[in-house]
């Protein structure tokens, strides 16, 4: 075991996981070990969020989405296929982002059937306050590998997400 930050950390995923038996593959373990820092991840990321207004990780991504999509927007099933962990309930999500007057929807005169959502000053506000501790975030989650090990991590990651099957 390591110590880090004084607390005492498993090296292995087993030790992670208080597992006595081992693994039924390496596959297995992977898979696992993929999982925990994931969840590792955005547990870090789920507090610098709940300091600031107290949003979600699904709601912060909304917002990030529609402060690159610009001024106009976008229709709401486009903000459904850019989010990084899909949600069923979008329009729930919009709804509690609209709530905290950080999103607005509007219809655009030519085509009244699409909602279009945008963000607002206080969300663009927002997203300005926790750029730096999301900037200082990413520089320090994975500063444990080199360049070469994140550009190897990057492609490997990318490998495994276009392996899988259409869902």
């Amino acid at each position: 075991m390591c110590y880090r930050h004084g607390m005492k950390r498993a090296t292995t995923t087993q030790e992670a996981i208080q597992q006595t038996r081992p693994f039924r593959s390496a596959g297995q373990e992977a898979v696992v070990a993929l999982f925990l820092a994931s969840e590792a991840l955005k547990n870090r990321v789920a507090k610098v969020l709940a300091a600031r207004d107290d949003i979600t990780l699904q709601q912060y991504n909304v917002l990030r989405i529609l402060r690159g999509a610009g001024a106009e927007g976008l229709p709401t099933l486009d903000i459904v296929e850019r989010m990084i962990e899909q949600t069923p309930g979008i329009t729930r999500l919009i709804d509690r982002l609209e709530g905290k007057c950080f999103v607005e929807r509007y219809r655009l005169e030519r085509d009244r059937r699409q909602v279009w959502c945008r963000l607002t000053a206080e969300g663009a506000a927002l997203l300005a306050d926790l750029d730096a501790p999301m900037d200082a975030l990413d520089s320090t989650a994975l500063d444990c590998l080199s360049a070469r090990e994140l550009a190897t991590l990057i492609g490997l990651l990318a490998r495994i997400r276009n392996h899988q099957p259409e869902a």
